[in-house]
């Protein structure tokens, strides 16, 4: 009786495993799934806020650390960060028709520094002459520079160009206070050809000085530089000292000491002021581009009376930069003898960097600084 209980019973097995055998492969997988399965079928898991931020502020310390070394290794950047002439403000401006920003008594003409360069130029022409100036011809703008009223050689910096809205409104003032204004766009900005340099743009402002002195005769002419163009202008009066031919006076707004001090004291620099080789990564790179504007040397070879503006609020060149500026000239051999000024505007009026022009003091101070009469009234 064993003995068949047992034969029986490997009969049921064989049988029972060739079932298992023909099974659906469904029958074989565990009935609950596992939570590595779970994750699968969940699809990939979201980043919290706080992995965003991480993530972020990995991005922004690479791109930190890879900046300087940028700089170094392409210093044609930082001569572009320090020209900014790709900056074109206003941008719909047609430059060729002043009266769009209110200039009416304002013609636009062209010189040639060079043969094959040319360089846009405005001349408004002081307020006593503005009915008679409207429609007139570029001879007859010409001729108007020959009469008494002083000339004053505006030298803009960087950004924009000679329509930007903060040097339109300063023209007016000054061609309200009785001043002809001259002013251009250097090589490389606005409507003017080539690239931007500081020798071009010292270059460009020598000849449209001589321009405008042959027509002035023995009239006054003034040179006014603003920001990066009292480096333009400090480097064409020395020329013109060196040479016997110093202008009438000099005047500069917003002026600084050096570029690289001015570098080191912008806005842009402060993230990097404090890291080691600051000066190795990006004034080094100034200087490899020939860009030095050293209003602090020029001052020691200038022999004309020196008006100095500047507003105490200017978050673009620090005032303490224009005090020291002062400091110098003050103590300048080449400037004993002269007229040497610093007019200080309180940060309580907000005039920054730009607005100076908006002072009511403004003519005043020009007056009694440059010796001129009011303008006569109608």
């Amino acid at each position: 009786m064993r003995k068949r209980r047992s034969s029986s019973t490997t009969v049921e097995q064989e049988e029972g495993d060739e079932a298992l055998e023909d099974a659906p492969e469904e029958t074989s997988r565990p009935a609950a799934y596992s939570m590595s399965d779970m994750k699968t079928f969940a699809g990939p898991r979201r980043r919290g806020p706080a992995s965003k931020v991480r993530r972020a502020a990995k991005w922004l310390l690479m791109l930190y650390v890879c900046v300087p070394f940028v700089v170094k290794l392409c210093p044609s950047i930082q001569a572009k960060l320090v020209f900014l002439n790709f900056v074109r403000v206003p941008f719909f401006l047609d430059l060729k028709r002043p009266s769009d920003v209110g200039l009416d008594h304002t013609l636009n003409f062209y010189l040639r520094p060079q043969q094959k360069l040319r360089i846009g130029v405005w001349h408004t022409v002081p307020a006593d002459m503005w009915r008679e100036a409207g429609g007139q011809s570029q001879e007859w703008f010409e001729s108007a520079l020959s009469s008494a009223h002083p000339a004053i050689l505006y030298l803009h910096g960087n950004t924009g160009t000679r329509g930007g809205d903060h040097r339109v409104e300063l023209y007016k003032v000054l061609s309200s206070s009785g001043y002809h204004v001259v002013t251009f766009d250097y090589g490389g900005w606005g409507d003017s050809d080539g690239s931007p340099s500081e020798g071009g743009m010292t270059a460009d402002a020598l000849f449209v000085y001589r321009w405008l002195k042959e027509r002035r005769g023995q009239s006054r002419v003034y040179i006014w530089g603003h920001s990066l163009g009292t480096g333009v202008a400090t480097n064409l009066v020395r020329r013109l000292c060196d040479g016997g031919s110093p202008p009438d006076a000099l005047i500069l707004e917003s002026p600084f000491t050096n570029i690289r001090e001015e570098a080191r004291s912008h806005p842009f620099a402060t993230a990097y002021r404090y890291l080691p080789g600051f000066d190795w990564f990006f004034l080094d790179a100034i200087t490899a581009n020939d860009i030095r504007f050293a209003n602090d040397d020029n001052v020691n070879h200038i022999s004309c009376p020196v008006l100095i503006l500047h507003a105490e609020d200017d978050h673009v060149v620090p005032f303490h930069l224009g005090k020291q500026l002062y400091e110098v000239a003050k103590r300048s051999r080449s400037l004993s003898g002269h007229k040497v000024e610093f007019v200080a505007f309180p940060a309580s009026l907000a005039y920054r960097h730009k607005l100076i022009y908006s002072s009511p003091r403004l003519p005043r101070i020009l007056r009694d600084f440059l010796d001129t009469p009011p303008p006569e009234k109608d």
